[in-house]
């Protein structure tokens, strides 16, 4: 080795977990590409083997085979799978935050076998919620193979949810800002790059079968009449009304299907594909199933303005029955085609009384479905990029905006509890809701400000300046005696003990600079406008900690102390 070369620091177990967990995120998301293909592939396979290639209303198998694949996915789940009942995206909350990142390998095959079969078969379900549960239980199982640590296997379950529901979306920023605001809340650099590797991965895997264009295709919009957004507002009204009815019969009819006898409760999977088959029967067959080929009918104006509205109704009561049954399937697809009805609703009455304003019908169906997505999973964020990237049609932005966030507002103020959160309490779980994280409010450093009531001395000031100033105290304490401020610009709180140690040391020159008798410690650099959580830390080391002004260095807002911040804590109630 040469003289001027420095040997190089070995990686720590620490960087090496690191770099495995970002080349692991990579390979989950390729393995979860792979596994969403082959789930909406056998989904497909199901619907035309059990409801043949084009299903019509008055064919008999719309009953008969909802029921009796009813009946064996109940069994399946209850003796077989019992982890696969629900969507999946409050099973990976649990796994984050209950169960150390474990999500057993039976469930995901449970989940990938009887969700297609249901789905497939009719039942009013979704395959975007189980996609992200496949995804997250692909990466605990890897995460265990490699016996990653405890901390980053509970990580892990939300990147390989991430890369379920991108390859699922074949959108890989709505799968990465849903993950964020409903699964896990917060996120580090680390923790967003790991997310999006394996979003991406997953998506180009994806789109190597289905290709890169979007879900649905809708022409460019020009919005010419400003007029026009009052008809979106309508809209957002109207999902965040519609968001209420779903959840308020979701929050009625599961709890009671769930207080049935286990016998009743076997029943109930094909006593739901009996009833949504009925629907189908008597002339609705739209409803049955994710329907994604009925939205872009309805996009492309297909339907008259009275089926648009029945399909509107008859699918939130499908997929009421559907879900609230335990048949395992997703949330995320219903949300999505009411929407879309619900948009081209107010988009056909448009055409029908106003003709001269110049919106679409597809173009109301696509904001609806972010209206409904919004309002009802309470995913405002997401909702947005979801619509501009299952379409590619980024002329739409206002409008989504608009409507999103009027059905958003509106959704709270009507139902205190998101869905997730409604559905986490009757499985008799406490998940840490993420929009009330959000919405938190956050207490500042500016909050438990206290003004100093010490003398403020100047670093560079001779002790004997000091002594004048600071009279001696007989029995000194850890009370504060004096803030100094050093001339690096930084402030030092001096307690009795502390100054009547300088006071000796200066005892034979008083002329001495003070803070050359002061420790070289400094306290933290604390500004008003961070968290008051920040300063909890420091008491240990201590009493009283200088708050500095970020515009103007050697500047002294004021002072915290361990007491002053208890007692803020203890008026909000935080």
């Amino acid at each position: 080795m040469k003289e001027h070369e420095q040997p190089k620091a070995a990686a720590t177990p620490q960087m090496r977990e690191e770099r495995l967990f970002l080349l692991l995120s990579i390979f989950i998301g390729v393995i979860s590409g792979l596994l969403v293909v082959s789930f909406r592939m056998a989904i497909e396979w199901s619907s035309v083997l059990l409801l043949g290639p084009a299903p019509a209303a008055h064919q008999v198998l719309l009953i008969v085979i909802p029921a009796v694949v009813g009946l064996g996915v109940s069994l399946l789940t209850y003796f077989v799978f019992p982890g696969v009942r629900g969507s999946g995206v409050n099973q990976t909350k649990a796994a984050l935050y209950i169960h150390n990142g474990y999500i057993s390998f039976r469930t995901v095959v449970g989940k990938f076998l009887l969700s297609s079969i249901a789905i497939g078969s009719g039942h009013s379900l979704g395959p975007e919620d189980p996609s992200l549960q496949i995804g997250a239980g692909v990466a605990s199982l890897v995460g265990r193979k490699v016996k990653l640590s405890r901390e980053r296997l509970r990580l892990f379950a939300p990147v390989g949810a991430a890369a379920g529901l991108a390859a699922a979306f074949n959108a890989p920023i709505s799968a990465i800002l849903f993950v964020i605001e409903e699964v896990i809340g917060k996120w580090s650099a680390g923790m967003l790059g790991s997310i999006v590797l394996a979003a991406v991965s997953s998506v180009v895997v994806a789109r190597w079968f289905w290709g890169a264009q979007p879900m649905f295709h809708v022409p460019a919009t020009t919005l010419r009449d400003p007029r026009e957004l009052l008809a979106y507002c309508v809209l957002g009204v109207a999902g965040g009304v519609a968001s209420l009815f779903f959840a308020k019969a979701l929050g009625w009819l599961r709890p009671m299907l769930r207080r049935q006898p286990r016998w009743v409760q076997i029943l109930q999977p094909p006593l739901a594909g009996l009833l949504v088959g009925g629907i189908g029967f008597f002339g609705l067959p739209q409803v049955m199933g994710a329907g994604y080929g009925t939205i872009d009918q309805a996009m492309h104006g297909q339907f008259a303005l009275k089926i648009l509205i029945l399909l509107t109704i008859f699918k939130i009561v499908a997929t009421t029955l559907s879900f609230s049954s335990g048949t395992p399937g997703g949330m995320f697809a219903p949300t999505l085609f009411i929407g879309a009805m619900l948009g081209a609703s107010v988009g056909t009455f448009e055409k029908m009384f106003f003709p001269h304003l110049a919106g679409s019908t597809a173009s109301y169906a696509l904001v609806g479905m972010g209206v409904l997505f919004a309002a009802f999973l309470r995913v405002p964020l997401t909702s947005v990029f979801m619509v501009l990237e299952v379409s590619g049609n980024y002329s739409i932005i206002v409008p989504v905006i608009l409507a999103n966030t009027i059905a958003y507002l509106l959704a709270r103020s009507l139902q205190k509890e998101p869905i997730f959160e409604v559905l986490t309490h009757q499985d008799g779980l406490y998940l840490p809701s993420m929009e009330e994280q959000r919405e938190e409010a956050q207490l500042r450093l500016e909050d438990a400000l206290e003004i100093a009531g010490v003398p403020v001395l100047r670093g560079s000031e001779w002790a004997g300046n000091a002594r004048r100033a600071v009279p001696s105290i007989a029995n000194p304490t850890d009370a504060l005696a004096c803030i100094v401020l050093c001339s690096d610009g930084e402030w030092y709180p001096v307690t009795q003990k502390e100054m009547a140690t300088v006071f000796a040391t200066a005892a034979a020159d008083d002329n001495i600079a003070i803070e050359r008798l002061l420790p070289a410690e400094r306290p933290p650099v604390l500004f008003p406008d961070q968290s008051l959580s920040s300063a909890l830390p420091h008491f240990k080391r201590w009493p009283v900690l200088p708050i500095s002004n970020r515009a103007e260095r050697g500047f002294l807002e004021g002072i915290v102390t361990l007491d002053g911040v208890l007692r803020r804590y203890q008026r909000s109630g935080l």
